[in-house]
Formats: structure tokens, sequence, C-alpha cells
């Protein structure tokens, strides 16, 4: 529960109201970094043990493998990381994201948008990029391109002052993370940045959520108007697509 206070007729006259958000506790955000880190841990242990990264020769985005139809790795990169300092990055963004959107999305719908954004990602990276890579942030960036879809369709919630503001902090930060991702030496897979931006903006364009309140004064609910054949036709989109996509390169291969 939130307390807000609703504008009248009077701007003097000012009443407070109660208004209910749904799923207010970010179950699934904490579950992925929960599997996440463990799978970090996991792929350390395998590597002290047998002096190969073990879970990235089976799951890391490798072009060589994915053309043998191994293409579950068209995923499975969001769950390894080279290092301490690159795990901690992606799951802080994943936190800071994941908990506002989760909330809105719900936590089925929130899951299928991380894993289309790590799809979207690791598939463009495919494409593009013959550099292995790993990390989660192809889904990171999904969550990113997802939440500008959904400031800016729900912006007459949130005002234009709010609005601007938050769209102008998140492609501060867009520009930035790409700028950097293409300087001289950096490391950094920014096929798989754009990719997953796009997969998230994508589905979220005809599969976010788009809020409204229900209810009397002065008790509302937030609710979400997007109908399940939307979501299904958009989560079809992204797949669809970045199907056509990684099949290009198969045949040109």
């Amino acid at each position: 529960m939130s307390d807000q206070t609703p504008r009248t007729g009077d701007e003097s006259a000012r009443r407070p109201v109660r208004v209910r958000v749904p799923n207010p506790n970010p179950v699934v955000t904490i579950i992925i970094m929960g599997v996440t880190i463990l799978s970090f841990i996991l792929q350390n242990l395998l590597e002290t043990l047998y002096g190969v990264d073990v879970l990235f020769a089976f799951g890391g985005k490798i072009n060589a493998a994915i053309l043998r139809w191994e293409v579950w790795r068209l995923v499975t990169p969001i769950l390894l990381h080279v290092s301490v300092v690159h795990i901690a990055v992606n799951m802080y963004a994943l936190f800071i994201i994941g908990r506002r959107l989760e909330r809105f999305y719900g936590h089925r719908r929130f899951l299928l948008l991380y894993l289309l954004g790590a799809f979207g990602g690791n598939t463009l990276s495919f494409v593009l990029s013959s550099a292995p890579s790993l990390g989660a942030s192809t889904a990171v960036f999904g969550l990113m391109g997802a939440e500008i879809v959904f400031i800016y369709q729900n912006r007459k919630l949130f005002g234009s002052a709010r609005t601007r503001q938050a769209l102008l902090n998140l492609g501060v930060i867009l520009i930035i993370n790409l700028t950097y991702g293409f300087l001289p030496g950096m490391n950094i897979d920014n096929m798989g940045h754009i990719g997953g931006f796009i997969g998230g903006l994508f589905f979220a364009w005809k599969g976010g959520p788009l809020l409204q309140f229900s209810g009397q004064e002065p008790f509302f609910d937030m609710v979400d108007s997007r109908k399940k054949g939307e979501i299904l036709v958009a989560s079809l989109v992204v797949v669809v697509g970045f199907t056509i996509i990684a099949l290009i390169k198969f045949f040109s291969a």
C-alpha cells in the first residue's frame, strides 16, 4: 500500500487515498539473483577442480557450438560471469530495475521478459559478433528497454514532469553504457546489449502493463488492462523475429 494525495476540484481540499500496487514483492528478481549467484559459485568451483571453465564450455555463447545446434546457448550465458565485479554489477542492475518492474509486470510475465531479453541479446551477438561471451547483461538491457516503454505508455499516471525525468535518466544510463562498450580495448559484448534492449523494447510495447485505477475513493487498486492475447502475440513476435535472425546466420555459415 502507498499513501497518495489526489487532486480535487479545489486544490486546497485534499484527502489521502490508499492505492494498492500489485505484486509488491520482487520474488522472481530475488530467485533469479540467487540462481545466478549459485551458478557463478559452481562455475568457479568446477574451474578450480578441473582447470577449465566447465560451465562456460557447455553453456557460454560460443558461435561454433551454436552452429552445431546447441541452441540453449542463446539463453544460458545469463547464468555465467567472468568475475566477482562482473556479476556484482549485473546483479545490482537486476535488483534495481527488477524490483521496480516486477511489481507491475507480475512474476510470470517478468520472468518471460527477462528470458526474452536474454534470447534477443545472445541471438544478435551470435549473428553480429564472433567473440565468445557470457553474462546477464543481455537480459538486464532487456529490462531497461521494457522500463522505458513502461514509463512512456503510462505517462498519464506518472505525470509529464516525472516521465520526462525518468526517461532522461534511463536514456543517459543507456548511452553511457553503450558508449563505454564501444571504447577501444573494452571487452564488452555491445551487440548482446543492443539485442537484449531491442527484445525487451519490442515485448514491452505490446505485452507490457497498461495501468489504470479501479475502485472508489478513498481505496483504489492499480490494475493492468493489457489482454493476455496481446502478451502472447508480443512474446511470439520477439521469439520468431530473433529466430529468423539466427537462422540467417545458420544458412549463411
